[in-house]
């Protein structure tokens, strides 16, 4: 039976980073028997029909079996910044519209992450992302994007020498989502959470 949550859309989990301020690969880190990388996979799965992990040169670990496929692609430079790393995984995903999240956001909330879809879906095609705010400010993951329009958008500012993923945002008509419109479905902000310090493991 085909699951009603997924959608013709593609994922991509960013995990290419330093984990300078964790102290160690936080990725590999557990939480409740997984992987803080696997958790966030599991979270992503549910809501697309593939996922493309963008991991840093050189990083060769395996992912947990999913009932989705996964491709590991590598960050055209190591340490490239977010939206390197992004680009890499624009130019490898298949389906439309594509979910980014970052590989340190275990509790990705299926409700927001559905309203995000439907919000591009339903919009005009000339608006290229989705995006949610959180205190009057836009938060860069997770986002849902077309595809095309955003590898376009993102290849001319890594061109441009750009690496910040708010930059995307900024040049390419981007819908926020008040924070009024989507806290009611995740009170506690749980989308957004990530993983900076090993502090943030906690529940």
């Amino acid at each position: 039976m085909t699951n009603p949550a997924v959608v013709a859309a593609s994922g991509i989990v960013l995990a290419g980073g330093r984990s300078s301020r964790f102290g160690s690969d936080k990725l590999a880190a557990r939480v409740d028997g997984a992987t803080l990388l696997d958790r966030s996979l599991a979270a992503l799965a549910a809501h697309v029909t593939e996922i493309v992990v963008v991991l840093a040169p050189g990083d060769e670990r395996t992912p947990a079996r999913l009932d989705r496929p996964i491709r590991i692609v590598h960050d055209l430079e190591r340490y490239g910044g977010p939206l390197v790393g992004l680009l890499a995984g624009l130019e490898t995903v298949d389906e439309p519209l594509t979910i980014v999240a970052a590989g340190d956001m275990p509790t990705l909330g299926a409700s927001v992450l559905r309203l995000m879809v439907w919000t591009l879906m339903s919009a005009d095609t000339a608006i290229g992302a989705v995006i949610l705010e959180r205190r009057g400010r836009g938060e860069p993951f997770p986002a849902v994007v077309r595809t095309g329009a955003a590898a376009e958008h993102a290849r001319r500012l890594v061109v441009d020498g750009e690496r910040r993923l708010r930059a995307l945002f900024d040049h390419l008509p981007t819908r926020v989502i008040d924070e009024s419109a989507w806290r009611p479905l995740d009170p506690d902000a749980r989308t957004l959470r990530d993983v900076d310090t090993p502090a943030d493991l906690g529940p």
